[in-house]
């Protein structure tokens, strides 16, 4: 379909050739066209040219016939009333093809006595006074076209109508005598038979018969008649300026519309442009965000990020390293920002961590899971436990994991008591979870941001191994907690329960007894009154262990009295710290053994490294008993001789 463009250049193409008052063809309207430079196909010139005469563009001085050019082609000839349609000849000798046909038509016959010749004769008879006749014949040229002097001459508008008002022309009709003179009309034969954009002139026998039908019923009166042809002529004159306004308007409109569209896709393209170039900024901004912040670490996790107010004072005053942002701990850490991000980026479901987990048997049973951290991982938990957490004071109560205490110092509070309990807290490590941790490095002076990073490189989530479409996941089955292999966890655990041990201690202290706990074995030692309130002591101990989110291991809870063997941590207390008999007596028998069956032969639990576990079991019994740990290892010396 064409577009409005060449729909506006092909209607001025036909309105040209009607103010010329010249025949033509639709197919002459594309010839020229195409002549003009336009794309057009034939069926799109036909359809515009005959819209145009339907719509009564065209004007009331124009029909169209049906005429045979020969060669089996008969296009729509539109001319003139006053022209007989037989005498279009073709410009060029040619009319539009036959469909089907590959050779071009023949001229056309130029007969001036055709079957519409004599049909427009009938209608109009003697022409009225605004239309010029047809030419005779004998006036043609003989290529049988129109004359020259009824070519390019300026439609001449009908003249207002005059109607023969006498009684001759209007005497009474019968209805009989009406529908009887009717039907000798032909219809087809009239112009104006079925055309709404026009109103017939009072002459053509049709109208004139409507016309004294409706004045003698009285429809209508003879002034009103003379009256609505009177507008008919006027509607005919002024039918080209109207059409040339209207032409000229759709040009002005559609031009009005390209420009509108070519603005709106200038502001299109401006807006265009002044996107990417907003995206080019924030991408920028983005990348450059992440090389040197961190503003997202996982869902759950990344709420306080954006806080970055640290207690400088509190911080120096506790010898710490001053840490506000995540730039500057990347930079303590000697590490890029990125690579800060991914060390302690938290995901649910994840193709690898930074640990790798394995599993030992428990002595009680059972298996534990240890997690040990990748190189890059324990570099960084190694800088925030020396230049941290040794830094960090913790509870005289507290014996493990501190410098300057062990086992030992843990048991000697003990040693010659009434009654030992021993309370074991259950899944300790991992029941510190990551909002505990980071609420620790909030409270020391650290700003929520590095807090939360800090928390999150020493903390980890409980993992499954999970297959999906041939793809395995690690899915956290639990919160972040200290994993068991971590190096920092102990010295953490040590000061997220700095007020479990002084509840504790102030519970011993209320009673007069003996307070020590070792990671997560708890020590009560006493004398008669421990002895006399044990199950309070005991109910107590639960309670505050509860109200500080840890629970006790019913399964491991131990009162020993003086009757049996009193062992704390390890070592027996009843009358000093010293290892059991019986570990003493195995290794005694192992060295005198040794002397006749060789070392090797004594491995009888097939330990991977036999002589280095005898070494550590003598060094562990020369901590308590350092004469008989001595002797012991001279004699081992001796077997290596």
């Amino acid at each position: 379909m064409a577009d409005a463009a060449t729909r506006l250049r092909v209607q001025q193409i036909v309105l040209n050739r009607i103010t010329s008052g010249s025949m033509f063809t639709a197919y002459d309207i594309t010839v020229e066209a195409r002549k003009q430079g336009l794309q057009l196909r034939h069926e799109e010139g036909k359809d515009i040219v005959h819209e145009m005469f339907q719509t009564g563009v065209m004007g009331a001085s124009y029909n169209r016939s049906v005429v045979d050019v020969g060669a089996q082609v008969k296009p729509f000839v539109y001319h003139r009333f006053d022209v007989d349609p037989q005498g279009y000849n073709a410009p060029g000798g040619s009319v539009a093809p036959p469909k089907g046909s590959q050779s071009q038509s023949s001229p056309s016959k130029g007969s001036q006595s055709g079957f519409v010749g004599r049909i427009l004769q009938r209608i109009f008879g003697t022409p009225s006074p605004a239309i010029q006749p047809s030419p005779s014949s004998s006036n043609r040229n003989p290529s049988g076209s129109s004359p020259s002097n009824t070519r390019g001459k300026p439609l001449v508008p009908r003249a207002p109508a005059k109607l023969n008002l006498d009684a001759s022309a209007f005497l009474p009709i019968s209805r009989t005598d009406l529908i009887k003179t009717a039907k000798g009309i032909n219809l087809w034969g009239s112009p104006w038979f079925g055309r709404r954009d026009v109103i017939p002139p009072a002459d053509d026998t049709r109208t004139n018969l409507i016309d004294r039908g409706m004045v003698t019923q009285g429809i209508v009166t003879p002034e009103q008649l003379t009256e609505m042809h009177r507008v008919g002529a006027e509607m005919d004159r002024f039918r080209p300026s109207q059409v040339l306004i209207r032409t000229e308007s759709q040009r002005a409109g559609q031009a009005a519309v390209e420009e509108d569209k070519q603005k709106r896709q200038e502001e299109k393209a401006n807006k265009k442009a002044e996107a990417a170039e907003r995206l080019a900024k924030r991408r920028e901004e983005i990348r450059y965000r992440k090389a040197t912040d961190i503003t997202f670490l996982g869902r759950g996790v990344s709420s306080k990020l954006n806080d970055r107010t640290s207690d400088v004072a509190k911080l120096t005053a506790n010898g710490l390293p001053v840490l506000s942002t995540p730039a500057e701990l990347a930079n303590a850490l000697s590490m890029s920002v990125p690579r800060l991000r991914w060390l302690a980026f938290h995901s649910d479901v994840a193709t690898r961590t930074h640990y790798v987990s394995f599993d030992i048997k428990k002595k009680s049973g059972g298996m534990r899971t240890l997690s040990s951290p990748h190189r890059s991982l324990a570099a960084a938990q190694k800088w925030i436990l020396r230049q941290i957490l040794d830094r960090l004071p913790t509870e005289p109560a507290a014996h493990g994991f501190v410098s300057g205490r062990n086992i030992l110092s843990n048991a000697k509070p003990h040693v010659g008591k009434e009654v030992v309990l021993n309370m074991d807290l259950e899944n300790f490590f991992p029941s510190i979870s990551f909002n505990r941790v980071r609420a620790l490095f909030v409270r020391i002076g650290y700003s929520p941001s590095v807090a939360t990073i800090l928390g999150l490189l020493c903390t980890e989530c409980p993992r499954r191994t999970a297959v999906f479409k041939g793809q395995t996941y690690l899915v956290a089955t639990g919160p972040r907690g200290l994993p068991q292999g971590a190096c920092t966890s102990p010295g953490l655990s040590n000061q997220v329960v700095r007020r479990l041990d002084r509840r504790l201690q102030g519970l011993a202290n209320r009673m007069a007894i003996a307070y020590t706990r070792y990671a997560d074995d708890v020590t009560f030692s006493g004398d008669q009154g421990l002895k006399d309130r044990i199950g309070y002591v005991m109910a107590c101990i639960r309670h505050v262990a509860q109200d500080e989110g840890f629970s006790v291991n019913e399964k491991k809870s131990r009162v020993l009295r003086k009757s049996c063997a009193q062992s704390v941590t390890g070592l027996i207390v009843n009358e000093k710290p010293t290892l059991c008999r019986k570990k003493i007596r195995q290794l005694r028998a192992i060295l005198h053994r040794a002397k006749h069956e060789g070392l090797d032969a004594q491995n009888h639990e097939n330990r991977p490294n036999f002589r280095a576990w005898l070494e550590g079991s003598i060094a562990f019994l020369a901590m308590t008993r350092p004469e008989l740990g001595q002797q012991m290892r001279s004699q081992l010396e001796a077997l290596a001789e």
